[in-house]
């Protein structure tokens, strides 16, 4: 399958351009207090995802409840200062260290859309840090639901029908099994999973999928897609 058969690149943004994994890890042991010191990253990402669970809302306000939820769990402070300074953190997530070169790569050569479960507020953040990349994007917020309900595709999907394009002419790439992967496969989208936790075990701070999707691309890095899709336009000269 060649890349050139897409116009349009879909982004799953918190976990595959975003690291997300790494924020919350440092987040809770720079705020948690002495008793982080003892934990693994597991015993923080169980809690975590428990959390965003319980609280799926604006990442940009919930967050803090999703600090105390944890903290209290693993007797953290729990200070009401403690979760503000969890939510700000969440505002400074730091990109993963290709996602801003890759992006400009690929920017050169395909529209670019942000398809993510922040909040507008939040995304804006997360565009600042990446560069601003994206020539459109839809925010949870906007959807009305989350990823991976099927109507977030939906909502993209018929904007960027408004702009003149189809189904068969994007990829979505993604990390998330369980937000992205899956259904975009079911929905009838190529996805590129770019698989940030290669080599790790377990899903980190993500639910676990029910299956694991084979995807029609698969890279460990968002640098290896720029570079595939450099080879195989290279090569289609």
């Amino acid at each position: 399958m060649t890349f050139a058969r897409f116009k349009v690149f879909t982004f799953d943004v918190v976990g595959t351009l975003i690291d997300f994994e790494k924020g919350v890890l440092d987040g809770f042991r720079a705020i948690g207090g002495p008793a982080t010191s003892d934990l693994g990253d597991d015993d923080i990402f169980g809690p975590y995802v428990e959390a965003r669970d319980i609280h799926p809302g604006r990442s940009s306000q919930v967050m803090g409840d999703v600090y105390l939820h944890v903290a209290r769990k693993l007797g953290l402070d729990a200070s009401a200062a403690s979760a503000a300074a969890f939510q700000t953190k969440v505002l400074q997530w730091p990109a993963f260290p290709d996602s801003i070169e890759a992006l400009k790569r690929l920017r050169s050569r395909f529209r670019l859309v942000a398809m993510t479960n922040a909040d507008r507020v939040a995304f804006s953040c997360y565009s600042h840090t990446l560069d601003h990349p994206f020539h459109d994007s839809v925010t949870a917020d906007e959807a009305g639901v989350p990823k991976p309900n099927p109507e977030f595709f939906a909502f993209n999907r018929g904007r960027q029908s408004a702009f003149g394009y189809k189904q068969e002419e994007i990829l979505h790439v993604a990390q998330s099994q369980h937000h992205d992967i899956g259904v975009a496969r079911k929905l009838g989208y190529t996805v590129c999973w770019i698989e940030r936790r290669q080599g790790q075990k377990g899903f980190g701070g993500t639910p676990v999928p029910k299956e694991v999707t084979k995807p029609d691309f698969h890279f460990a890095t968002l640098a290896q897609l720029a570079d595939a899709v450099e080879a195989d336009m290279a090569g289609g000269r």
